[in-house]
């Protein structure tokens, strides 16, 4: 048996393609690295509740999700790092003002401070969940929130960057931004989990393709951007393997040696 090694991958233009479907080739290699003995995990910004089937799936049950808030180890959570409820309220207050709508998340759900909104529909709407967010401008009471989403087109975040300095935000749709605990990131997430399995740098591999997954491929000694993936991404990975509709896990894995 080859010495076992951790993978950690995201999910949208990584695992799942742009039709938010799993290649054949992409699950067979992830069955193939765990019959081979290594740990396969996943490093997504989505919610915990939003690949629920993929895990079942995959049968994988270690994940960073929300870019690093909230991780598990083998079903159990290991670390979380709520969102700062003061800051976010006042942000949110100055977001309905500008009629830019916030979904706010929690491990188990997700609620909109607004009835509906064009924004969360098109936006949301290329995830392909089940349902929209549904609405309870309260959801941020007595509960830690490990994510939330500020809907509003390009640039226009630059206002909150400027005035709260307790957020990161991070764009993942022309309407759509994830507001992120400071410093807050994938790489910190696998760093909780690495730490724990005792991994050596390496034997630890990322495959990612946009920009939340800049810091994780930058940390992760055998990093692997997607051929699909922004060319900023690109620059800062070990390898770059083919897109994700051309089978490009399956050729990463091989063009790493773990296949």
């Amino acid at each position: 048996m080859t010495q076992q090694s951790v993978i950690f991958f995201d999910i949208d233009g990584t695992l799942l393609n742009h039709h938010k479907e799993l290649p054949q080739t992409t699950k067979e290699a992830i069955f193939r690295l765990k019959e081979a003995g290594h740990v396969v995990a996943i490093a997504t910004g989505r919610a915990p509740f939003m690949f629920e089937d993929l895990r079942k799936e995959l049968d994988i049950h270690t994940y960073v999700s929300y870019n690093g808030q909230f991780v598990v180890l083998n079903g159990e959570v290991v670390y979380t790092n709520p969102l700062n409820i003061s800051s976010l309220v006042h942000l949110t207050e100055s977001a309905l003002h500008n009629n830019h709508p916030v979904v706010f998340m929690d491990h188990e759900d997700m609620k909109a401070n607004v009835p509906e909104h064009s924004y969360i529909k098109e936006s949301l709407g290329t995830l392909k969940l089940d349902s929209l967010p549904a609405h309870d401008p309260h959801f941020y009471k007595e509960r830690e929130l490990y994510q939330t989403l500020l809907f509003c087109p390009e640039g226009e975040e630059t206002q909150y960057e400027r005035e709260y300095q307790d957020f990161d935000f991070v764009r993942w749709h022309p309407v759509s931004v994830d507001i992120l605990p400071k410093g807050g990131s994938k790489a910190k997430g696998i760093a909780q989990i690495v730490n724990q399995l005792g991994f050596p740098p390496e034997r630890q591999y990322a495959f990612g393709d946009g920009l939340n997954d800049i810091e994780m491929l930058e940390t992760v000694t055998n990093s692997v951007a997607m051929g699909n993936g922004d060319n900023r991404v690109k620059k800062v990975a070990k390898y770059v393997t083919k897109s994700v509709d051309e089978n490009g896990i399956y050729h990463g894995l091989q063009m790493v040696g773990l296949l």
